[in-house]
């Protein structure tokens, strides 16, 4: 009923959708789904907690142990890209259905954010550490960095799923996800090592840390 919920939602949106046709998807009669989900609000909220759960899941179960901080961060994003293309469906739930129908489905996709938030984060703390720069790098900055890197790499997501829909073949969808996360390193990454290093933009120019910046994995 999950499954067919996912379907469901992703490709009617939430307003459309109703009971019976997910019923029918999931070849149960509708009484059996107010049976186990009470309503549609509740199945709902079901799908977005499954697909949420799934999608952390994916992204710190593809982190490479013991690697690098860069090849954590590079890991973690083909995890989080593969698993955008290869469940479409479920992204598009989270993505755009759950973030606009306001309360209580935002706040599942919030809480979903901020757990995914508080990963990353711990990702450029300690890739800060590795650089021997972590007593430079406030922890709002880290902050900010991560949630700037989750905003980027979402955006990218849908775009890369909306060439994925225009029916190109499941190798060219992992092949994809791997070219995303690198197109997503090559834009943060890049920074990030100019940032570990200790330069810092100002509206007169990016300025340099005087002395050798420290190393980035």
């Amino acid at each position: 009923m999950l499954d067919a919920a996912v379907l469901t939602f992703a490709r009617r949106g939430y307003r459309a959708a109703s009971m019976d046709e997910i019923a029918e998807v999931a070849g149960v009669s509708k009484p059996l789904v107010y049976l186990y989900l009470n309503s549609k609000e509740d199945l709902f909220s079901a799908v977005i907690r499954r697909e949420s759960a799934a999608l952390v899941a994916a992204l710190t179960a593809a982190v490479e142990p013991g690697a690098a901080a860069d090849r954590r961060l590079w890991s973690g994003l083909k995890g989080f890209f593969s698993h955008t293309a290869e469940h479409p469906d479920s992204w598009a739930v989270l993505h755009q259905q759950a973030r606009t129908h306001g309360e209580p489905f935002a706040r599942e996709v919030a809480a979903m954010r901020a757990e995914i938030a508080e990963f990353v984060t711990d990702l450029i703390g300690a890739a800060a550490k590795e650089a021997g720069c972590a007593g430079e790098l406030a922890e709002r900055e880290v902050a900010g960095v991560a949630h700037a890197l989750i905003g980027a790499a979402e955006s990218l997501a849908e775009w890369a799923n909306a060439r994925t829909d225009e029916g190109a073949s499941g190798e060219w969808e992992h092949s994809s996800a791997k070219d995303t996360a690198a197109t997503m390193m090559n834009f943060a990454w890049a920074g990030l090592g100019r940032l570990m290093g200790g330069a810092r933009w100002t509206p007169g120019g990016l300025v340099d840390r005087v002395g050798p910046p420290g190393a980035v994995g």
